[in-house]
């Protein structure tokens, strides 16, 4: 297995929380194992909402540090990785006896001021009688207000966090559970599972950081030994993909009467995503589902505003996760606060351990950062921050140079289709000719798995991303699953376990 001796930082969770910190503290220097029992961002990190977003609703709750943190993060991070992330203009509809217009206004106005915006346009208000974004929805709505933010291929930014990670010298082993953590002697003793093989390792670490996500709680009773840990709420997110509802570019922002919001969003080209919901959640993370109530719900606070109803058929996929939210004794699921809370223990002479509860994806550099700081208390200090400035895999062009990015790869893949390039692009950005390899022709691409999925795509997210199923591909690398299913799809499982075998093969020889 893969275990190799003593490293400074062993990070336990391959979320976006623990991939980050990786990244930071293989950036600074450290040796960093990282330890994720499933795929990467299998959990919380791939099924959010995709938004790099200040978060307008958290004015009400009065978390304006966390707002103003976050809106300064999307300029920042739009600019570390153009190709996964954009921006987007959401269209926030008044709705008669809901929040008032004045409330609105002034919430958009901070929204506009307290963040640095530089890049992003500022909100402007809309006559939804004449503004095209007011032809999907009903006659009633005939003002609204349009502002910024943006969004983000969640599932991929855990991956090129855990790449660039990688490339500055961190081993990241996915499917690999840590089983045992003991103090000994100063340091930490890890025992490691292979979920694969069944082949165990250990491996010693200076200090542990616990980024398991919704299992942050179950690491601390099970795996360290802190039987009364309890430091989460659990709250389940649901969303629905339906069949395009607009053609828009633009998002839309909905107030519901129970005083929640929801979001629908142009989607993967020919979708509109639609969530998120909000509800306490008792049970085993990996077994979240959206249920009857959920579904009902959202197609109903849509259907609220677009003319033409939400229906339960229009549904083509659905996803839920469980949100691991810092137990802050709020009333309400929607109500508890989405900020992060580090919590440490350890030192003189015991060995560290810093424990991740809450956050979310828009702050997860700055949450790096913040247990960066902390690491450095413990281990000492060895560099500055430093990933503000610095691009994500593929990301190595302007903010603003996407179109131009994707007309130089067409000009040097001509054989290529259009769409097909630019979601190589889009998922890749300039690594995308790595991807394609020498291949002068759709044939030389090799076997064809349906859509635009490819063998060479597939062989590459097997050697540098850590894909091991076929699920890893179509629902988080590539997210064709919305377009590859039944025999295509088993098919791919079958080429890639294939693959993997004939690999491992070799590897023994």
């Amino acid at each position: 297995m893969a275990g190799d001796g003593n490293y400074d930082i062993l990070v336990i969770g391959g979320g976006i929380n623990g991939c980050g910190i990786a990244r930071d503290a293989a950036g600074r220097g450290f040796s960093v194992f990282l330890a994720e029992m499933n795929d990467l961002g299998s959990g919380t990190s791939s099924v959010s909402t995709k938004l790099i977003h200040g978060g307008l609703r958290y004015l009400e709750h009065y978390e304006f540090r966390l707002v103003r943190e976050s809106l300064m993060e999307r300029e920042v991070l739009w600019k570390n990785a153009p190709h996964i992330i954009w921006p987007m203009r959401f269209v926030l509809p008044h709705h008669s006896g809901l929040r008032p217009a004045w409330l609105l206004r002034l919430g958009l106005f901070l929204y506009d001021h307290i963040g640095g915006r530089k890049l992003l346009p500022a909100t402007k208000t809309l006559d939804m009688r004449s503004d095209p974004a007011g032809k999907p929805l009903k006659p009633m709505f005939r003002r609204a207000f349009e502002y910024s933010d943006c969004w983000v291929n969640d599932a991929r930014l855990v991956v090129l966090n855990a790449r660039d990670a990688a490339d500055r010298g961190a081993v990241i082993r996915t499917r690999t559970k840590v089983t045992a953590a003991r103090r000994e002697r100063g340091v930490w003793r890890v025992s490691l599972e292979d979920r694969q093989t069944g082949a165990l390792d250990t491996v010693t670490a200076r200090l542990i950081v616990n980024a398991a996500g919704p299992w942050v709680d179950q690491v601390l009773s099970m795996t360290i030994g802190r039987n009364d840990a309890h430091n989460v709420r659990l709250v389940q997110g649901s969303h629905i993909v339906i069949r395009k509802k607009f053609d828009d570019p633009r998002a839309y922002f909905f107030q519901n009467k129970d005083g929640r919001i929801i979001f629908a969003i142009p989607y993967e080209d020919d979708f509109t995503l639609i969530g998120t919901t909000d509800r306490d959640f008792v049970g085993a993370p990996d077994k979240v589902a959206i249920n009857d109530e959920e579904i009902g719900y959202l197609c109903e606070a849509a259907s609220e505003y677009f003319a033409e109803p939400v229906r339960r058929s229009d549904i083509v996929w659905t996803y839920s996760g469980v949100r691991p939210l810092f137990d802050d004794g709020a009333s309400k699921a929607q109500e508890a606060t989405r900020d992060y809370v580090l919590k440490a223990d350890g030192g003189d002479g015991d060995a560290p351990l810093l424990n991740i509860f809450g956050g979310k994806i828009t702050t997860y550099r700055r949450l790096s950062e913040a247990v960066l700081e902390k690491i450095e208390e413990f281990l000492g200090r060895k560099g500055g921050p430093w990933t503000a400035g610095a691009a994500l895999p593929g990301g190595e062009f302007g903010a603003a140079e996407f179109d131009a990015q994707v007309s130089r790869f067409k000009g040097e893949h001509p054989f290529l289709g259009s769409a097909h390039a630019k979601r190589l692009v889009r998922l890749y950005g300039t690594r995308a000719g790595k991807v394609v390899g020498l291949a002068r022709s759709e044939a030389e691409l090799g076997r064809h798995f349906g859509a635009d999925l490819y063998e060479a795509e597939v062989r590459y997210l097997m050697d540098n991303e850590w894909a091991v199923t076929a699920e890893d591909v179509l629902w988080r690398r590539t997210k064709r699953g919305l377009r590859i299913r039944g025999e295509e799809a088993a098919a791919l499982e079958t080429f890639m376990r294939g693959a993997a075998d004939r690999k491992q093969n070799a590897a023994a020889e």
